[in-house]
Parts: C-alpha cells; sequence; structure tokens
C-alpha cells in the first residue's frame, strides 16, 4: 500500500468521524420513522392489543413504554412481507371479529374482560392466520416490553458495564 492512499483514506475516515455527532444530533423518532406500515386505526388497535397483553399496573403498561411502535418497526424493517400483511391482516380480523362478537363496539371500546375473553377466544380458535397473527403480535409485545429501557433498568437491573473501578483507595500494608 502507497503512503498518500493510506494517508487519504485516514484523513475521509477522520472527517466522517468528525461529523458524524453533528449529523446525528437531530436525529428524532420522527426522523428515523421508516414508511408507515399501518392506518391510524390499525395502530390503535394494536396499542390496545398490546395494553391487553402488559396492561399498566404499578408499572408502566405496553403502551406508555413505545411497545406498539416498536412492533411496527420490528415488522417493518426486520420481517418479511408475509409477516406484514399477516399483522395488517390479523388487525383487520380483529377489528370486524370484535365487531361481531360485542354488538358494534370496536376492540378499543371494550372493556378489559372483554378485551381478555376476545383474545382467548382468538387464541383458541381454529384459523390458523389469526393464530399466527396472535402469536406474533405477543411474542413482539412481551420482546419490546422486555427490552425497554424501564424494564432493564428498573426491573430487571441491567448494567451496561458490571463492576466499578475505585481508582484512588487507600491500601493497608497489614502491619
Amino acid at each position: 500500500m502507497e503512503r498518500r492512499i493510506a494517508l487519504k483514506n485516514m484523513a475521509a475516515a477522520f472527517g466522517g468521524l468528525l461529523s458524524l455527532p453533528s449529523w446525528a444530533q437531530h436525529w428524532t423518532p420522527e426522523t428515523v420513522a421508516g414508511s408507515p406500515l399501518l392506518s391510524a386505526l390499525e395502530e390503535s388497535t394494536l396499542a390496545d392489543l398490546a395494553e391487553t397483553i402488559i396492561p399498566e399496573t404499578d408499572i408502566p403498561g405496553a403502551k406508555s413504554l413505545g411497545v406498539p411502535a416498536y412492533i411496527q418497526k420490528i415488522v417493518n424493517d426486520c420481517m418479511d412481507t408475509k409477516a406484514q400483511e399477516t399483522l395488517k391482516n390479523g388487525l383487520y380480523t380483529v377489528s370486524d371479529l370484535a365487531q361481531k362478537s360485542s354488538g358494534g363496539k370496536t376492540f378499543s371500546g371494550m372493556d378489559t374482560n372483554q378485551r381478555l375473553n376476545f383474545l382467548n377466544q382468538l387464541n383458541a380458535g381454529a384459523d390458523e392466520e389469526t393464530k399466527d397473527f396472535f402469536k406474533l403480535v405477543k411474542s413482539l409485545t412481551i420482546r419490546g416490553f422486555t427490552t425497554s429501557e424501564y424494564f432493564q433498568t428498573n426491573i430487571n437491573h441491567y448494567q451496561l458495564v458490571p463492576g466499578f473501578y475505585h481508582g484512588c483507595v487507600p491500601v493497608s500494608t497489614g502491619k
């Protein structure tokens, strides 16, 4: 390798590293978000599904920890089109079945016990697509909740770097 090429590459890498913080400091959830996968009604249904699976008690629930946005991001960016269609079709099916089984109420309009009974019926149903949808949403809800900052710091007590360094500590000679 020639010295000029190596110096030129090092200068380009150094310049890129210097400009990265100024470029990334204006990132927000809105600017990072990709193309929307779901409509507003589907987002609301997904948020209520996640909140029914992990409700808010003395600790925050799935909705307040942003799990529905996590589910959308994972399905939209990391999964194939089959999973995306499973999510969209499943949310449509949930809305449709909820209105039929509750006398015109949407899933969001049901109370907590009605939602739990409805989800148990979905899980026990014979339709494989609906079971796949519920399994997808349930697993992503649990994963989104357990990987949230709140869960990791307050419940799991995760430390990024375990152990501590205590630099200036008096040392006794034992005499």
